[in-house]
């Protein structure tokens, strides 16, 4: 018999119709051969530190740090899971062959390698990997099955990713909860998490310290067409350009070719403004040059799992998560493929499949029909197989989507309209330079005409969509046609002097934090030096939105509108760790970039552990010399009123009354239980002081951070006991 394991009860379903399996039996599907099981989401996970040592169980700082000489793995204690479990392991235990069918990337290779693990599994294994859950995908998959040992890297990655996480965050949450939190509060520190608080934290105090500068700008109304006063770069944006060239260069671009530093000194103070005001305001304008150039701009690139959650927060509002749940909900109704992934590019092979993909978008038919009968346009900024490794860029499958939800239907929309664009001709626009000179003074203006929408069409109106979709409307962008000038003509001009102040950088929102975290804090338009910086960008695509989700439900950030905000307690934990390797969303992004090369076999799994291994015992030697009394306010959120959480700071001293207790919500049966290995099992024993139990109730849950601590008869837990979190704390 052939046993089959899902990663969840739905795609386990898909899969036994398309095998022929049609007998439902207890935790399994059964039928020609085959025995179609499934999970949901993690069975397994890591050990906890006390079941390695029971001296592990008392939080305190001698036992610091904590380094099992091997990790186990253990079944989540959960009557629902363990059932499951044992029928998975009975199965396997009398199978001829099991099929891997778990979601196809490093976090579904983890979740059922480790339950075959379990489960004593001993027969040959193979592995499913499809990018869509459509009858025709699954049907060429089984077709070409692979060898488990294939992906022995993927899940090398994946182990080492989550050995590192629990390294890390299980010694660091304890080293600085204990050393100042006062054991009033868990303070979490994760791999991932930390930095990406750092980079909220960092530009939060550069807004709040940023001492606005005054200064003036020289402009002139010509012809109806106002001219601003060329001006010389200051030695800081030289050296700012330079710096960007050779990104770009890095990045395989060509270099832009030196441009003389002309014009005046900028304009400091309102007297040399006047002077130079008065200098001009008698004297003829003159048109010194006119330049024109015709341009192509290329469709927008497809959508990867980040730039999909960055264009609904811009358009729609939609958190990083909530996209997230969209997304994979499209990919289990069979009308989008695999999201988690980090390519906006397609393989050679998906390309006879586009014309069928496109004939199955009928709603899109206004755009669709020009494509028929024609060769699809094979671009290489779409097709391009050394940019594909496991999963391709996001995009329709082709099946006509039905009972999609509203939000469902605009990310649809959004994924199935760059699909199409790609296959259209580029955008072809005119830029018109005008230089004018008075009294020596040199002046310029631009304008863009659009002279063929091209791909722009698709989007609504010809102006949708300027290629520059990851910058903020800027005064003066987008089209503005110019009248005829001809080079030598002159006339009259009404110059003004405009104050100005210089303005900070402008908060994070989750768009602007999802590109700074794919690329280590560096925030850039141009895609081909995003996709060179992705290499060492921070967490995978996969979990930076459940990051987002842990910082909002630790209280370390909250939301202004669409900006994101630290918490006292967010900016004082940063402001308290000193630890750059903690912090720094660079260092973080070196390591992720030698998990990158473990999934690659260009870099070995034992050096990384080790390499973090002395990384923790330097963190733990470092903090543990800070004679420094200091601690951390505690930013609690205010008990619910109706519906809606405010937010009150205190310090640890004070503790809050007890919330109303929750009741546990009831998990539904196909949700994926995510291990947060950033988190601690809170239990404090020994010397050390109880954490108050009024402060207690009610706060996020220390180990899982999904849930709230409940107060049950003999001990404190978790509300989502029933989805898997073990967290468990006997009353003192």
């Amino acid at each position: 018999m052939i046993v089959c394991i899902a990663e969840k009860p739905s795609v386990a379903r898909d899969i036994a119709d398309v095998l022929g399996a049609r007998e439902k039996k207890d935790g399994y599907i059964e039928g020609n051969g085959y025995q179609v099981t499934w999970t949901f989401g993690h069975l397994c996970t890591l050990k906890e530190p006390h079941e390695y040592t029971p001296n592990w169980k008392s939080w305190s700082l001698g036992s610091l740090p904590m380094i099992p000489p091997r990790f186990g793995i253990k079944l989540i204690s959960n009557p629902t899971y363990e059932r499951q479990f044992h029928t998975i392991e009975t199965l396997m235990q009398h199978a001829d062959m099991i099929i891997n069918c778990g979601d196809a990337g490093q976090e579904g290779e983890l979740i059922q390698r480790w339950v075959m693990q379990k489960a004593g599994a001993r027969c040959p294994v193979k592995r499913l990997w499809i990018s869509s859950l459509t009858e025709e995908a699954i049907r060429e998959g089984f077709a070409k099955l692979r060898d488990a040992s294939d992906f022995q890297p993927l899940y090398e990655a994946g182990l080492s990713r989550a050995i590192g996480d629990w390294l890390l965050g299980m010694n660091a949450t304890r080293l600085y909860t204990m050393k100042y939190g006062q054991n009033r509060q868990v303070l979490s520190i994760g791999r991932v998490q930390t930095p990406t608080l750092a980079l909220i934290v960092n530009r939060q105090l550069e807004i709040q310290n940023f001492v606005p500068k005054q200064y003036w700008e020289l402009k002139t109304v010509y012809r109806d067409t106002t001219f601003s006063a060329i001006l010389k770069k200051s030695e800081e944006e030289l050296v700012l350009e330079a710096e960007k060239q050779k990104e770009a260069i890095a990045a395989g671009k060509k270099p832009k070719k030196e441009e003389e530093n002309r014009g005046i000194e900028p304009i400091a103070d309102r007297e040399r403004g006047m002077a130079l005001l008065e200098q001009i305001k008698d004297a003829p304008f003159t048109i010194t040059g006119i330049t024109r150039k015709e341009g192509k701009e290329a469709p927008l690139r497809l959508f990867d799992l980040t730039s999909l959650q960055v264009e609904c927060n811009k358009k729609f509002a939609f958190s990083a998560d909530e996209t997230l749940k969209l997304i994979q909900s499209l990919y289990e109704k069979k009308v989008a493929t695999y999201p988690r992934v980090d390519t906006t590019f397609l393989s050679d092979d998906i390309y006879p499949k586009c014309p069928g993909i496109l004939k199955g978008l009928r709603d899109y038919e206004t755009f669709t029909a020009p494509l028929e009968g024609t060769t699809l346009l094979k671009s290489k900024k779409v097709f391009d197989n050394s940019k594909v490794t496991d999963h391709h860029a996001i995009i329709p499958t082709g099946q006509y989507p039905q009972n999609l939800t509203d939000m469902e239907r605009r990310v649809f929309d959004l994924i199935a309209r760059r699909f199409i664009a790609v296959f259209y001709p580029d955008c072809k626009f005119a830029t018109t330079t005008v230089l004018g000179e008075v009294e020596k003074i040199e002046f310029k203006t631009s304008g863009k005409q659009i002279l063929d929408p091209g791909w722009r069409v698709v989007f609504g109106t010809p102006a949708a969509g300027t290629g520059q979709e990851e910058k903020e409307d800027k005064e003066g962008e987008g089209e503005n046609v110019l009248p005829a000038f001809v080079k030598g003509e002159s006339g009259p001009h009404v110059p003004d002097l405009y104050e100005k102040w210089t303005q900070p950088p402008r908060p994070y929102t989750e768009a602007t934090l999802l590109r700074a975290m794919e690329t280590a804090g560096k925030l850039v338009d141009n895609d081909e030096l995003r996709d060179a910086l992705k290499e060492n960008g921070i967490g995978r695509p996969s979990t930076r939105a459940a990051i987002i989700e842990t910082l909002f439900k630790r209280n370390y950030i909250r939301k202004e509108k669409k900006n994101l905000v630290a918490t006292p307690t967010g900016v004082e934990l940063i402001q308290i760790i000193h630890e750059e390797l903690l912090k720094s969303a660079e260092l973080t992004g070196i390591w992720e970039k030698k998990l990158r090369e473990i999934e690659k076999r260009t870099y070995n799994a034992g050096q990384f552990l080790e390499e973090l291994k002395q990384m923790v015992s330097e963190v733990v030697m470092s903090v543990l010399s800070d004679n420094s009394n200091r601690h951390i306010t505690i930013q609690m959120p205010a008990a619910e009123k109706n519906g809606k959480s405010a937010d009150k700071a205190g310090t640890a001293g004070k503790p809050e009354k007890e919330p109303r207790k929750r009741t546990p919500r009831k998990p539904k049966e196909e949700k994926k239980v995510v291990k947060d290995s950033d988190a601690a099992v809170l239990p404090v024993e020994g010397n050390a002081a109880p954490v108050p139990v009024d402060t207690f109730v009610g706060k996020p849950c220390p180990l899982c951070g999904k849930g709230t601590v409940i107060k049950g008869k003999t001990a404190y837990g978790c509300s989502e006991w029933k989805a898997g979190c073990t967290f468990r704390k006997p009353f003192e």
